[in-house]
């Protein structure tokens, strides 16, 4: 919906289809307002491939709905709503061309660049033009309410959220995998419902790959290049074919980047007198390669029938030149040893996903059937080759050169299975129940091996095969209702579920040296109850109980030695958090602004942390652990305003206060901090071809069970102007303009203390060309307006 309201809080509904002499029109503008005041635009919709559309959850009252498309006559029609006629349907209304101008229009149709849902916001990526040639990460540090730090880590309020690709489990669940141009939308969903999965302790992110629904032949390509401290480049192109009842999409994407780091540390060793003081220097080179190809074939065969299939291919590239040099001194500082550990990493990854999707409809909206099938496989490698040499106080080699080799090799299948139903149970009561299945296979292979006499000989205490397998299957079942207030706008709505998971999940090594089983059954309550003042006014509370279950990467016990000093693992013995989540969200708003507060409570048991221990050579490990109990509270505010005709904005901002007990560790365990993180996005239409965007990010040091991690902030810029009458256009683009990005932490614990940042070459300057056909439709590459109105 193009409004931004609480759309959740009433049952109303107008819909309908738009033709012109029996043909479905698609893109034509579809307005609501208020009958007594119709220069007030409430809602607005844009009609879909078979010329649909609706308006649903609208208050009982009078309106005028009007359609419009350049090209055609417009038209309007009175609409009333009440309790005894709840739903209008306008059928087959007909619309004729204007011969006088059809000959000359070009239609860019375009949606709201943040659109408000009942259980959070949807951000259209097509009007983001400062991520334009990078990746979903790229993207989701633009987008309202999302953190992501300088190491890519994303956090939704302070943790990680469950991240979904086109509303399922996905094997390419990491966002660099993604380029940017392949983006059709991101969902934020805060509190979740029982429909959804319960691991999504923080919420979930939904991205919504790109697909074209457009009437005949038509795409778009795109071309870009620019440079950092190294080069960098990507392109990306979209086709198109819909004929009657038939849908085929074809896309095609890439990215190809360098990059470089350095990296600081400094270590003191309490209890260690000749490695008291321990300094390392590490300074990266990177070469980033990604492709996706991606399909999509639809079949409609009537209005209530739809079937559809979905293929996307990646591969993705990393090339890794590391060299880490490190010394050591005593606590006299006098010097004792250094050594200078280069290494060579090549990572490839091949990904391949399948996914099938029917859905059916009925002539009651609120009854539907929709079942869905895929199944993803992945393949990666990684091969590193270290070589280390000791170094004399002058950095000079003192002895012949130590070759190592790693291997870490993984390969995967993840197959969802899911089955969902939705049924009116009265005029206003509907009971929503559905199957989901998870089944995950994952083997790793990692080896270590030293050279020895030009031969490579297996360190077995390092090397092993690791292998993983997980079923979840759940059952949910949901009611809610609304009950409106006779004679006002106002209305209630509540809703109550439950959600039944079963988890089967067990690892081992092929030595057995690690072995676990895990079997459980667990309920997953959620409920709200809102009130609805008016179209525009809202309150809602809501609760649900999480768990955030520990991962492959968690669980892996493996010791990843690239930096010997600093080893990181898994951790099998993890146990699953548990999370009950309380929230209270108010939304109100005008033609020229819109409000949208939330007060959060989260209360975690068993959460699990990155957690540093000293081991007995001096190296400091991070593994996860069951840290203890964390309570995370605080406020969450988004402001959407447009003041002026020619700009706009979007400001967000989360402020919480995280306690942290982990006093079953470390007696000294209990910490507590104030974090907060902001975000203001710019849109300025500076005439009717060109448009800037200026997007500022500012997250605070977050604590830690033992520290916190540095401030990241920093500015975006992107200008993009449509070149003439033509189908060109041209984006100039900016990322991290003042160069501020970094990350870091300092870590303090009885035994020793760590200082560690890390600064990447996040300054790049890019240029993009884009350019689409057929262009009487849809832009879907670049839309080049910012939303019109609130």
């Amino acid at each position: 919906m193009a409004g931004i309201q609480d759309i959740a809080l009433a049952q109303g509904k107008i819909y309908g289809n738009i033709v012109n002499n029996g043909k479905p029109l698609e893109f034509a503008t579809v307005t609501l307002s208020n009958a007594q005041d119709s220069t007030k635009v409430l809602l607005y919709e844009a009609s879909d491939s078979l010329g649909q559309f609706s308006f649903n959850n609208l208050a009982f009252g009078k309106y005028k709905l009007s359609v419009k498309l350049v090209g055609y006559l417009s038209i309007s029609k009175n609409v009333t709503l009440s309790s005894d006629s709840k739903e209008y349907q306008l059928k087959d209304l007909n619309i004729e061309e204007n011969k006088s101008e059809l000959s000359n229009v070009i239609v860019v149709a375009q949606k709201k660049m943040i659109e408000k849902t009942s259980e959070g916001f949807v951000v259209n990526t097509a009007n983001n033009i400062t991520q334009i040639g990078g990746t979903a990460t790229d993207i989701l540090k633009s987008t309202p309410t999302v953190t992501v730090d300088n190491e890519g880590a994303i956090t939704l309020r302070g943790k990680t959220p469950l991240i979904l690709i086109n509303g399922r489990n996905s094997g390419i669940a990491n966002t660099d995998q993604i380029a940017a141009s392949s983006i059709e939308s991101i969902e934020i969903i805060n509190n979740a419902s029982s429909k959804y999965d319960a691991n999504a302790e923080s919420g979930i992110i939904n991205i919504k790959l790109k697909k074209n629904k457009q009437a005949g032949t038509n795409g778009a390509l795109a071309l870009g290049a620019g440079v950092g401290a190294k080069g960098r480049m990507n392109s990306s192109i979209i086709l198109n074919n819909k004929v009657g009842k038939w849908n085929i999409g074809l896309g095609y994407d890439n990215r190809f980047a360098g990059r470089s780091r350095k990296i600081q540390s400094d270590r003191t060793n309490f209890n260690l007198l000749d490695n008291y003081f321990v300094g390392q220097n590490r300074n990266d080179k990177r070469l980033e390669t990604l492709q996706n190809l991606k399909l999509n074939i639809d079949y409609t065969p009537n209005q209530y029938n739809a079937f559809s299939f979905e293929a996307i291919g990646n591969m993705e590239g990393q090339d890794n030149n590391e060299d880490l040099v490190s010394k050591l001194y005593n606590k006299n500082t006098g010097f004792t040893s250094s050594n200078d550990r280069h290494s060579y990493e090549y990572e490839r990854v091949k990904e391949g996903e399948f996914a099938l999707n029917y859905l059916k409809t009925f002539e009651n909206s609120s009854k539907s059937l929709n079942t869905s099938l895929s199944t993803s496989l992945e393949k990666g490698r990684q091969n590193t080759d270290i070589y280390t040499t000791a170094l004399n106080i002058d950095g000079m080699a003192i002895a012949a050169r130590q070759t190592q080799l790693t291997h870490n090799y993984e390969d995967g299948v993840i197959t969802n299975a899911a089955i969902d139903y939705s049924i009116p149970t009265s005029e206003m009561g509907v009971i929503e129940t559905g199957y989901k299945g998870l089944f995950r296979t994952i083997k790793t292979d990692f080896l270590t091996a030293d050279k020895i006499n030009e031969n490579y000989i297996t360190n077995t205490a390092a090397s092993n095969i690791f292998n993983f397998n997980e079923q979840v299957q759940a059952l949910y079942f949901q009611y809610h209702n609304t009950n409106y207030i006779k004679g006002k706008e106002s209305s209630w709505n509540y809703a109550t579920g439950i959600r039944a998971e079963q988890v089967s999940n067990n690892g081992e090594t092929n030595t057995q040296s690690t072995r676990f089983t895990n079997d459980y059954v667990k309920l997953f309550p959620t409920a709200h109850v809102a009130y609805s003042f008016n179209q525009k006014e809202s309150i809602k509370l809501s609760y649900g109980k999480r768990i955030n279950r520990p991962g492959l990467g968690q669980l892996n016990p493996f010791v990843d030695i690239t930096d010997i000093l600093s080893p990181h693992s898994g951790n099998p013995n993890l146990k699953p958090e548990i999370i009950d989540a309380y929230e209270l969200s108010y939304n109100t708003g005008n033609a020229k602004i819109n409000f949208t507060t939330n007060l959060f409570f989260r209360h975690s048991i068993n959460a699990i942390r990155s957690y540093y221990t000293q081991l007995a050579n001096g190296a400091i490990l991070n593994m996860p652990m069951n840290i203890g109990n964390t309570d995370n509270y605080g406020v969450e505010t988004m402001i959407n305003g447009k003041p002026f005709r020619f700009y706009d904005y979007n400001v967000s901002a989360t402020l919480f206060q995280q306690n942290i007990n982990g006093s079953n560790l470390v007696n000294d365990g209990i910490r507590s901090g104030t974090n907060w993180s902001g975000k203001l996005i710019n849109n300025f239409n500076l005439n009717s071809s060109s448009k800037l965007q200026i997007i500022a990010n500012y997250i605070s040091p977050k604590t830690t069970p033992q520290g916190e991690s540095f401030a990241n902030y920093n500015v975006d810029l992107g200008l993009q102007e449509k070149l003439g009458k033509s189908n060109f256009k041209l984006n100039f683009i900016i990322v991290d303009a003042f160069n501020t990005l970094k990350s870091g932490y300092n870590t303090q614990t009885s035994t020793f203390s760590v200082f560690r940042s890390s600064k990447s070459d996040t300054r790049a300057f890019m240029i993009t060309l884009a350019y689409s056909f057929k262009s009487t439709l849809k832009d879907k590459m670049l839309e080049n307006k910012f939303n019109a109105e609130y």
